[in-house]
């Protein structure tokens, strides 16, 4: 918490020369007295201060709180309690004319009043810091999220995507197969998946696959036996949840950044293992092919960052290339 130093040591010196005001109207005007009440009440009210600053700045590390922690508050006035009376006793000390009584419990009471203005002034202060900052990062995650949804979209509706397609759609037509038929069916599939499931945050993974089944009938079409996917995950991951087009777009990068064909097929392998989702693939680079993990995979991470905040890990080998994907149970996400 920054507090000008300047403020507290102006403002522990004002308060001290208002608590002698009184003391100036008197008729019995004491100097000697009034200075040493001015001086005990600004040394009281610099250390509340720096005393209050340290204590809520200790709180500000902890899990944030709406509603204030009475016991700082209270542990705040003890202290202060203590501070005032060992300020006051000097004073008798000092002063050794003055009955300590009375003037304890009037230094007792104006030490409670200075304390309290002090630790609600950097409550209030420290409150107010806190909410910027997360009024700040709600609008950073909001901005995030919305450019993750725009680039998600872009690569959804991917141009050349849909430009292979209608060309294997145009040679599956001209050579008269019986496929053409389930290919328009799958294709218009995937596209109206794309609009019912973009404006989503969290979708089943059993939701997934429908989408996913539906492009790889669109890829497979297209490369034949060049690509063969693999399916391993059991029943109870299909339960559990994860950002619309997760795997379609991890499929997609696989077949984007490796080679495809009859000679060598690319294999994609997607199971379970130690509570993640691993989408698996055997690196078969294409020649020229630059080392990238491409926008897909950092779209995927910023939306689980964002909607679960768990990190998606990438591991990047000589012979394997594996995403792991970590779970998202409905009750956990609720």
């Amino acid at each position: 918490m920054k507090i000008s130093p300047a403020m507290i040591w102006i403002s522990s010196i004002l308060l001290g020369l208002l608590s002698s005001v009184p003391q100036l109207a008197s008729r019995h005007f004491n100097a000697a007295e009034a200075a040493v009440n001015a001086a005990i009440t600004a040394a009281f009210a610099l250390l509340m201060w720096y005393f209050n600053i340290y204590v809520l700045g200790r709180r500000s590390h902890q899990p944030r709180r709406q509603s204030i922690s009475y016991r700082h508050l209270l542990g705040s006035l003890l202290f202060g309690l203590v501070v005032m009376f060992i300020l006051a006793y000097i004073q008798q000390l000092i002063l050794s004319h003055i009955d300590f009584g009375p003037t304890m419990l009037m230094v007792e009471v104006r030490g409670i009043l200075i304390n309290l203005v002090f630790y609600m002034f950097l409550y209030l202060l420290q409150q107010n810091h806190e909410n910027q900052h997360v009024n700040m990062e709600l609008e950073r995650i909001r901005t995030d999220h919305l450019s993750a949804q725009y680039e998600l979209l872009k690569q959804q509706v991917n141009p050349h995507f849909l430009f292979n397609s209608l060309n294997t759609l145009k040679a599956m037509v001209e050579s008269g197969e019986q496929e053409a038929v389930p290919f328009i069916i799958k294709l218009s599939n995937f596209y109206r998946y794309t609009l019912e499931s973009r404006k989503l945050d969290l979708i089943h993974v059993r939701e997934e696959m429908e989408i996913l089944s539906a492009y790889l009938f669109l890829q497979k079409a297209r490369f034949e036996d060049g690509l063969m996917f693999h399916n391993e995950l059991p029943p109870a991951v299909m339960e559990t949840l994860l950002p619309p087009f997760t795997l379609q777009l991890l499929v997609e990068n696989c077949i984007k950044h490796n080679v495809v064909s009859l000679e060598k097929p690319l294999h994609i392998r997607l199971y379970e293992d130690g509570g993640k989702i691993v989408v698996e693939n055997h690196v078969q680079r294409k020649s020229g092919e630059e080392d990238s993990l491409g926008v897909g995979l950092e779209n995927i991470s910023m939306r689980y960052s964002h909607l679960s905040g768990g990190e998606v890990e990438v591991l990047n080998g000589q012979q394997l290339f594996q995403i792991k994907l970590p779970l998202i149970y409905e009750h956990h996400h609720r």
